[in-house]
């Protein structure tokens, strides 16, 4: 099974080379695919330069700005689809997501779930070094997400997950609309109405130790409201799959 790793960068060049080092070296073979928008630190550069290392299993796409998190996660579903990935995972490069969880996710995908999500709440909050208002504001997100929707999962906003290709063929991808957190909301919501199957593993979220954060009080805002119009849209299959709830 082909696996690939999605890591969205802005930014991250205190990150980005130990985070390629920490995945290469993972008992399970995870290749990685690095969308950095245009990052004016040389992030690009850094993963430039470590691809000679790894001809074959490290990959680069550079956009002109920032385009939104979501925008990014779409370009590389998008090419993991074009480039026969069996397993697709999604995770930040400040190592706020341990690589170490990586094998225990996909396993969990391998024994049957269609999407699998690093949660941080399933066992109490295991949250560690966040303010306390962010962590509130996380935390009550998820039970607003639940609340509206009814979708039985604990860690909505969560962005180390594991899609399988099936789920991202059957997910019209050009008609995802939220480009913040709200996305991560959108996949899991769009994916469970059409009925795959989604299972939570517990992690433990450790907050960054270096680089800049790039969250912001729009990026909730715009989740807030879209999951109000998540409620109301018609979900369909993409064209020419035909898996639904």
């Amino acid at each position: 099974m082909r696996k690939l790793v999605i890591i969205p960068t802005y930014r991250e060049r205190e990150n980005v080379s130990a985070m390629i080092t920490k995945v290469f070296s993972l008992p399970e073979e995870f290749d990685i695919l690095i969308i950095d928008d245009a990052s004016p630190d040389g992030t690009a550069d850094i993963v430039r330069s470590r691809q000679p290392e790894f001809p074959d299993r490290l990959f680069l796409l550079e956009r002109p700005g920032k385009l939104g998190l979501g925008t990014a996660y779409i370009t590389g579903f998008k090419w993991a689809l074009e480039h026969g990935y069996d397993y697709i995972f999604e995770m930040d490069c400040d190592f706020s997501h341990n690589p170490d969880d990586l094998p225990r996710i996909y396993r969990t995908a391998v024994e049957g779930a269609d999407v699998v999500i690093g949660s941080r709440y399933i066992q109490g909050v295991n949250v560690v070094n966040w303010p306390m208002r962010r962590l509130l504001m996380s935390f009550c997100a998820s039970a607003y997400v639940r609340l509206i929707t009814r979708m039985p999962v604990r860690d909505a906003t969560a962005g180390f997950v594991c899609y399988s290709r099936e789920v991202l063929q059957a997910i019209d991808l050009d008609r995802v609309r939220m480009k913040g957190y709200g996305f991560q909301i959108e996949m899991k919501y769009t994916a469970w109405r059409l009925g795959f199957r989604i299972r939570e593993v517990s992690i433990i979220f450790m907050d960054r130790t270096a680089g800049i954060s790039k969250m912001s009080s729009g990026i909730f805002g715009e989740a807030f409201w879209g999951v109000i119009g998540l409620r109301l849209r018609t979900i369909r299959p993409a064209s020419g799959t035909s898996h639904s709830k």
